[in-house]
């Protein structure tokens, strides 16, 4: 997946074989904010330019823009895994948090 980031907004990057555009839509928020370009340079401005336009949308109705994710992640586990999981992060020494975070972004980069 190709990624695109600017003031704190990631946008996940596609290509249209039938428009033959590269489209790109903000990620991590409910709002709906797209856009798209011919080349990577246009499709980065779009970007861009859609974000400043979505922030002074917010300013200008008085509401707060969706921010993305904010990096806090609360987990259920069974007690077996949770014991499993702390034994690993303990031997690797590392926090728990440290740990998981470690692994679930080997999984996510790869």
């Amino acid at each position: 997946m190709n990624v695109m980031n600017y003031r704190g907004y990631s946008a996940r990057i596609e290509y249209s074989d039938e428009d033959q555009l590269l489209i790109g839509h903000v990620a991590g928020i409910r709002d709906v904010i797209g856009f798209h370009g011919e080349s990577i340079s246009e499709l980065r401005q779009a970007f861009e330019e859609a974000v400043d336009d979505y922030l002074e949308t917010c300013r200008r109705l008085g509401r707060e823009p969706q921010k993305t994710y904010s990096g806090k992640l609360s987990l259920r586990l069974e007690p077996t895994l949770h014991a499993s999981v702390a034994a690993k992060a303990e031997l690797a020494q590392k926090s728990i948090n440290q740990w998981v975070s470690d692994i679930l972004s080997q999984a996510a980069c790869s």
